[in-house]
């Protein structure tokens, strides 16, 4: 592999970009107006979204520009089934979707953070609320917002040879501009654009990367032998530690057990954000189902099959450092290949490629500045800095919060260096704690120590072995031994904690359960309908691999099964009601 040259754009490559730009801009300064009239509408755009725009920004928030280079790496580390890690949060997006959604839209919460108050009694609940506030509002959104921005500048390097505070500086401005302009209802609007223009994008990379002269097209690139090592949808059962750590405990412990950002058990962060923006649980229920089928059956396909040709024409991490001499080589992991095949993209369209990379990068990026400043102004500022501040003080706290998280983003993110590495730190951090978010609905014993123990003691572990373990001289452990080990000690840790402190207040507990309702009815027909839901998608998924891999016979009986499943599930959708609350505001408002 000879050294690639850096791409240089050209007179249509710019207009690309410009169009992209005036668009975005155009969209927050059309929100802008609404946006600064009062607090509900910039941190939850009205209570007025639609189901069709809360599920495309539910997949333009989680799709970020490390999306496709973390898939690559999972697809170069071992096989397609590699992505289990992520795939298995299905079964926590579809249990949120059947069982929790109506309890948040009920709950009329602002944000997840808020629920603390509104379930738990005493200091203990306002204690959980202001410290979870700044640690996911700032702390824990930088890390995340950081590697969101270590793959842009694996791309800005790779691609154009721009030095990563470039790339940091255009997506500080483009980012604060739109977000604390438009606020969120901006940012739904935005999502929507931008989701558009990052499948194009990935439409387009792929076909390039295909048309590679040494992948020589796609009937060529799945006769490969090095391809075809590659396509499996599940791990090697006979490389144990393999199969169970990308295959075994996700889907057995992970989806229910660990708290990750964008998949945590029962709802939270910007996917409880947008539910809470539905204007009808019918709406916010609808929306999160297309953001599942999207996310996992029809997304990640472009991406997945330019990770396939990144085989081909980088066979090793050497062959990638040798192309691109003049990367930092600490930055030269499998996540640089997904960059490297776009360097192929001619030009013309390696304007619209960039786009849409900066489409997911700001998308995601926007996600959580809203996010972390919702948290900041109405639980952290409102509740406990100045109680009396007015909705024009909220939205200032707001948009200055908006400019901090991107400031210490910009700190963070050079010092990251794999995609797959964090990955593996954040699923510790928040191991045994994801039980706790599904049962505090409805087990009352649990109170705010459960959930205060719940979090120290993951980040504590999670640290130690990650940081400390390693220089004791002891075993070394893999990632899954880490894993388990933060589970069993959260999850004792918290129990124990819950039968040794005293039960939230009984008014609380009760005005709580008046509000959510929930009934074990809903509770039932919710987990079957997750089950056969997820069984639809994960059939649909395998069904567009199979069609893809020219498994015709396979792809036939899959469609046929995720065909029975999605009829399978209107009857059992009737029995929830679904149509039980037809104006999300006249709700919150009980």
């Amino acid at each position: 592999m000879e050294m690639h040259q850096m791409a240089v754009f050209n007179m249509w490559d710019w207009t690309a970009v410009a169009v992209f730009f005036v668009a975005l801009f155009a969209i927050a300064a059309f929100c802008s107006r609404r946006a600064g009239r009062d607090a509900q509408d910039f941190f939850l755009s009205g209570r007025s979204m639609p189901w069709w725009l809360i599920g495309i920004s539910m997949c333009a928030a989680s799709t970020s520009t490390n999306s496709a280079n973390m898939f690559t790496e999972f697809i170069r580390n071992s096989s397609l089934g590699e992505n289990w890690k992520w795939w298995a949060f299905l079964l926590t997006g579809m249990l949120t979707v059947f069982v929790y959604s109506r309890l948040w839209v009920r709950s009329g919460a602002k944000s997840d953070i808020e629920f603390y108050e509104l379930r738990y009694s005493g200091r203990a609940a306002a204690f959980l609320r202001g410290f979870r506030a700044v640690y996911l509002g700032i702390v824990f959104n930088v890390i995340t917002t950081g590697l969101v921005m270590l793959a842009a500048i694996k791309i800005g390097q790779t691609i154009f040879g721009v030095d990563q505070w470039t790339v940091i500086a255009v997506t500080a401005v483009a980012s604060i501009v739109y977000s604390a302009v438009g606020g969120f209802r901006g940012a739904i609007y935005t999502d929507f654009f931008l989701f558009a223009v990052i499948m194009v994008g990935a439409v387009v990379g792929m076909y390039y990367a295909l048309g590679h002269p040494a992948v020589g097209g796609f009937s060529a690139m799945m006769a490969n032998p090095v391809v075809q090592s590659h396509l499996s949808f599940f791990p090697d059962i006979a490389d144990t530690d393999l199969f169970v750590a990308v295959f075994a405990i996700p889907i057995a412990i992970q989806w229910w057990n660990v708290w990750y950002p964008g998949s945590e058990p029962g709802g939270g962060g910007y996917i409880v954000q947008r539910m809470l923006s539905a204007k009808s649980e019918n709406h916010c229920v609808g929306g999160s189902i297309l953001y599942q089928v999207v996310n996992y059956a029809i997304r990640p396909w472009p991406w997945y099959l330019t990770a396939f040709a990144s085989l081909i024409v980088f066979p090793d991490l050497a062959s990638l450092q040798k192309a691109f001499p003049n990367v930092n080589p600490a930055l030269v992991k499998g996540d640089l290949a997904y960059p490297a095949m776009l360097t192929f993209v001619p030009n013309g369209w390696l304007g619209v490629v960039a786009a849409s990379m900066m489409g997911a990068l700001f998308s995601t990026v926007a996600a959580h500045l809203s996010m972390g400043s919702n948290y900041i102004a109405n639980d952290f500022w409102k509740r406990f800095v100045r109680p009396q501040a007015g909705e024009r003080e909220l939205i200032v706290v707001g948009r200055a919060t908006v400019v901090l998280l991107m400031a210490l983003t910009a700190v963070l993110s050079p010092l990251l260096i794999s995609a797959g590495a964090v990955f593996n730190l954040i699923l510790q951090i928040g191991a045994g704690t994801g039980l706790i978010y599904l049962l505090r609905w409805f087990w009352m014993r649990i109170n705010a120590w459960s959930e205060i123990t719940a979090m120290a003691v993951s980040f504590v572990v999670a640290v130690f072995l990650q940081l400390v373990y390693p220089h004791l001289g002891l075993p070394p452990l893999l990632a899954w031994h880490r894993l388990l080990i933060v589970m069993a000690i959260t999850t004792a840790a918290w129990v124990g904690v819950t039968f040794l402190t005293p039960p939230t207040d009984a008014v609380k507990r009760a005005a709580f359960q008046n509000k959510i309702r929930a009934s074990g009815h809903d509770v039932a027909w919710g987990m079957l309908a997750m089950t056969v839901a997820s069984a639809a998608i994960y059939a649909l998924m395998f069904a567009s691999g199979c069609w893809i891999y020219g498994r015709i016979a396979s792809a036939a009986a899959m469609t046929a099964v995720a065909a029975v499943c999605g009829a399978g599930l209107v009857p059992i959708l009737r029995q929830l009601r679904m149509g039980a609350s037809d104006d999300l505001q006249t709700e919150t408002r009980k």
